[in-house]
């Protein structure tokens, strides 16, 4: 970790730590105690409660729910004036005749947490781990230059990373504006589309269950699972295998022109939907993936984009069974969802419209994702010469 042209001092001897005064409260408490507090967790304000536990001036610093490891993600936010704080948030007083809050937040969000913060499935930065991070002390007055400096300059970052976020905006609108216009509601089909039903439009069946008896077996074959399907993508660098006995295999094998969709998964992206083209080959689906094969009247991308459709509009979502912050859509609802079978010229001249109309978009993102990939390096530039005596 960069200490600069400064002596480092350890995290502990320049703040006062309160976890003591934490107190985590649930959901369903908190619901019943309604007030203007907020209440804060691991990484921002998270609800509201009744009374504070802390009045003052303080920072808040990720114990864990926090990606540390990631130098774009903020691990540390500072707070003003009544506040709740549960135990997913280290809380640090500043002791104002060693250091600048403002400094040392700015420096928690840009520091390397790695052998500070461990853990296998989830990262935790335990309260001895985080009083030993070495902190670049300058003085007071260049603490407060520094402050200066960086909050003018990233302020400016700020303003451009929020015209990011819009033209991201804009863009979702418009992929969800294109997919709606091309395929309209049932009720405004034009009078030469077939009005018809999943079911009557092909065959929808779920893939086979996985069980841990067939982790191992002298057949094993690759599968998808609903990690591999994305929006018109599917995503073959973590492949699982299987054992597949019998004719197990060939039933769930899957074809090119099958259609994949998402079984399970968040409301609003319930039934993302994928078209397999072949690659990889050999391969089949588990049951958290529901697979469409159209008939001889359904273009395969016709299908995919009558899905997208659906997906987009929230058309699966009102079918779905929701347990806790997962929707399901059963093959069972899946089949009775309206679905319209125009002529195959119309088929396929909707299909390269929406070729051409998404591809136009998605060169878009990839321009605001590489702006957006250019300010977090322009931001990780600026806090590295704030910490390294660069900056004033």
């Amino acid at each position: 970790m960069m200490a600069g042209p400064w002596a480092p001092r350890p995290l502990g001897q320049l703040v006062d730590v309160l976890d003591h005064r934490r107190v985590p409260v649930s959901a369903k408490e908190r619901a019943t105690r309604s007030g203007d507090v907020p209440y804060y967790g691991a990484s921002g304000q998270v609800g509201w409660i009744d009374k504070p536990l802390f009045d003052e001036a303080l920072l808040l610093l990720g114990e864990d729910g926090i990606q540390f490891f990631d130098p774009a993600k903020s691990k540390a936010y500072a707070i003003d004036g009544p506040a709740w704080v549960n135990n997913h948030a280290h809380v640090l007083r500043a002791r104002v005749d060693l250091v600048e809050r403002r400094f040392l937040m700015y420096y928690l969000n840009w520091a390397d947490y790695r052998g500070f913060a461990n853990g296998t499935t989830r990262l935790k930065l335990t309260k001895s781990a985080m009083t030993s991070i070495p902190i670049p002390l300058a003085p007071l007055t260049e603490q407060r230059r520094i402050v200066e400096v960086l909050e003018d300059h990233l302020s400016r970052i700020d303003a451009g990373e929020a015209g990011i976020r819009n033209a991201e905006r804009r863009l979702k609108a418009l992929h969800k504006s294109v997919l709606l216009n091309l395929i309209p509601e049932v009720a405004d089909y034009p009078a030469d589309w077939e009005t018809s039903t999943v079911e009557q439009a092909g065959k929808v069946d779920l893939g086979r269950q996985r069980h841990p008896d067939w982790h191992t077996g002298p057949n094993m074959r690759p599968y998808l699972r609903v990690a591999n399907v994305f929006e018109d993508r599917i995503d073959t660098r973590s492949l699982y295998e299987m054992h597949w006995s019998g004719d197990t295999f060939d039933r769930f094998r899957l074809l090119p022109g099958d259609v994949l969709l998402n079984e399970g998964q968040t409301p609003e992206l319930l039934g993302r939907p994928a078209l397999y083209r072949g690659r990889p080959s050999e391969v089949a689906f588990t049951n958290s993936l529901l697979r469409f094969q159209a008939s001889e009247e359904v273009l395969p991308e016709f299908a995919l984009l009558v899905f997208r459709r659906h997906m987009h509009a929230g058309r699966f979502t009102r079918e779905s069974r929701i347990t806790t912050n997962i929707a399901h859509l059963s093959a069972a609802r899946l089949k009775p969802i309206e679905f319209p079978i125009p002529p195959m010229r119309v088929q396929a001249e909707l299909v390269s419209q929406a070729d051409e109309q998404l591809s136009a978009l998605a060169h878009l993102g990839v321009e605001t994702a590489a702006a957006r990939s250019r300010s977090a390096g322009l931001r990780r530039s600026l806090l590295s010469a704030a910490f390294s005596g660069r900056l004033t």
